[in-house]
């Protein structure tokens, strides 16, 4: 009978000493998981970080090369004005070749002209219906 107490005892210290050890075991697994679940959220980070720069430089030079383009375009356009300016005898000629441009695209039938008044000469009467007699 002393046996069999024992080998129970012994069993029961087994089981026991299996399940504390199991809990630790466990324990020591979820500290591990939750270091590298933390491992991954701050590698996710510093990727989406690195992302986000490298976007923002690529913006940077996206803008930095419109404005050099926009600048060319301004010199440009400059430089043509300039020479039509000259071309057609200085900012009253150009303004006047522009003003014919205008009228060129322009699909209106009455142009009024200004005076020295800076007025415009209005034909009102031509535009009135005869008065009915």
């Amino acid at each position: 009978m002393f046996k069999t107490v024992c080998l129970i005892v012994f069993c029961c210290v087994a089981i026991l000493g299996t399940s504390v050890g199991g809990c630790a075991a466990y324990n020591n697994y979820r500290v591990y998981s939750a270091q590298q679940a933390g491992k991954a959220v701050l590698a996710e980070a510093e990727s989406s970080r690195q992302v986000k720069t490298l976007e923002a430089r690529a913006t940077m030079d996206s803008a930095k090369l419109l404005a050099q383009a926009e600048i060319t375009r301004a010199s440009g356009a400059a430089k043509a004005n300039h020479i039509l300016q000259n071309s057609l005898g200085g900012p009253a000629g150009y303004l006047r070749y522009l003003q014919i441009q205008a009228l060129e695209n322009t699909k209106a039938t009455l142009v009024y002209v200004p005076t020295e008044s800076g007025l415009p000469v209005t034909e009102a009467s031509r535009l009135m219906a005869a008065p009915a007699q």
